[in-house]
């Protein structure tokens, strides 16, 4: 297998994706061989509704920069893994400030995954998600 995408982001050949940039996306432990990753957001105040909680659309996108890099750090050189599906469930308010996603690669054929992953504020569960994604190759 050859060096992917996210180990070349590891690496720092390549950026991280900017909307891994905006949400303020820090990988703190990845495990390639078990699909397994953590990751630390920003939960910014320019992310909250009108009574100042993170928009869910936010936390939405923060388990997707989760649970997809979970996968991508499990694909060889010249694939990616697209979200088909994705389902959130939205358990408690996150506040302003740091939010941290576990996520997890749950089934990984040949070309379609299944990945779940939680986000928590504060030792609480804030979101669940699972989703759907497609290996592709790129050129």
């Amino acid at each position: 297998m050859g060096r992917g995408i996210f180990q070349k982001m590891l690496d720092g050949e390549i950026a991280q994706p900017k909307a891994a940039q905006t949400l303020g996306a820090r990988i703190l432990e990845v495990d390639s061989k078990a699909g397994t990753i953590t990751v630390e957001f920003d939960g910014k105040e320019e992310f909250t509704n009108p009574i100042g909680n993170i928009q869910g659309g936010f936390l939405a996108a923060m388990l997707d920069d989760t649970m997809g890099p979970a996968l991508t750090a499990t694909l060889g050189e010249n694939e990616f893994a697209p979200t088909l599906e994705l389902k959130t469930n939205f358990i408690a308010p996150a506040l302003v400030g740091k939010l941290t996603g576990h996520g997890r690669v749950i089934s990984k054929g040949r070309s379609v995954c299944v990945v779940e992953g939680e986000l928590m504020q504060h030792g609480k569960l804030i979101a669940r998600s699972s989703a759907t994604a497609l290996i592709r190759r790129i050129s």
